[in-house]
């Protein structure tokens, strides 16, 4: 499915159809990898703090940008009051979408997990449509209803139902439809540009996050786990840190080459095996027909 919109106040520049591809194509196996490691993390290793993990993601993120920037390798603003006017409310949605990400795959099986992130394609058509003016073909509209009508019909015969996963994965799908829009409005801002996005983004909310995670005793947790000797389960938990910063690159290079709605369809099709793989891996996924029938409407 493509993202064929038009938009008269946000004009986008036009870019090679390679360019689209390649960037979407990257965003998906960046995806698909970072939920796999992460189930493998939070499910099989029994880790006890998603923040913990999403903060090492940020702070990885942080580094890796600032070390670029020194050598010259990347180029953003550097920190000012204007920055936190110019990316507003950018951070508060990556956090949100972060925690809530984290929390959400280590709650549910990664088949329910993906086919409740359909509906992030919905939210993603409607923000659209309000925030930058973007009208869709009714073919396109048609086929996003009928992907959320997939997922309706999977959520009713789900055997493992958790209602704090749902409440997690649903409030996600809304930080990642608000976040996916705002970047592309954001991406043409003067000074930040993709990296400056990304930065500040992960370098203005960690401290909070630290701070909560300190607070709730979520950081007591982390820091007490058994594995931390586990050569197996630090790499893993390395793996991840790494892949949170190629993620939110790849979702930033997929927006800037593409429409915020393409991003999260390409997503939603990486699902698809996420969803079969996700059925062997974690071994919390109860199999039903009517679930396994609507994890196949895509």
């Amino acid at each position: 499915m493509s993202a064929m919109s038009t938009s008269a106040n946000f004009p986008e520049p036009e870019h090679s159809g390679l360019l689209k591809f390649l960037s979407a194509a990257f965003y998906a196996v960046s995806s698909f990898l970072i939920i796999v490691v992460n189930k493998t993390i939070l499910t099989n290793y029994r880790f006890p703090s998603y923040m913990f993990l999403g903060i090492g993601q940020m702070t990885t993120t942080i580094l890796i940008l600032y070390f670029a920037k020194m050598n010259q390798t990347v180029h953003f603003q550097d920190f000012d009051r204007s920055v936190l006017v110019k990316i507003f409310p950018l951070p508060l949605l990556y956090v949100g979408n972060h925690i809530t990400g984290l929390a959400s795959t280590k709650k549910l099986s990664l088949p329910m997990f993906t086919v409740l992130r359909k509906f992030t394609i919905l939210m993603t058509m409607i923000m659209e449509a309000r925030l930058l003016r973007k009208t869709f073909p009714n073919r396109l509209i048609y086929s996003v209803l009928a992907i959320v009508f997939g997922a309706l019909v999977a959520a009713s015969s789900d055997l493992a139902f958790d209602a704090e996963g749902y409440t997690f994965i649903l409030l996600n799908d809304v930080f990642t439809a608000a976040s996916g829009v705002y970047t592309k409005k954001k991406l043409g801002t003067e000074g930040l540009g993709k990296y400056g996005i990304l930065f500040y983004n992960a370098f203005i909310i960690v401290i909070p996050t630290l701070l909560a995670s300190a607070f709730t005793g979520d950081l007591h947790k982390a820091i007490t786990y058994e594995h931390w000797l586990n050569a197996p389960f630090v790499s893993c938990f390395l793996i991840s840190c790494l892949m949170g910063f190629v993620l939110m690159y790849s979702i930033v290079l997929c927006s800037h080459y593409n429409s915020a709605l393409t991003t999260t369809v390409v997503g939603a099709i990486k699902n698809v095996a996420v969803a079969y793989i996700g059925m062997f891996l974690g071994g919390d996924y109860l199999f039903s027909w009517t679930n396994f029938l609507g994890l196949n409407i895509w």
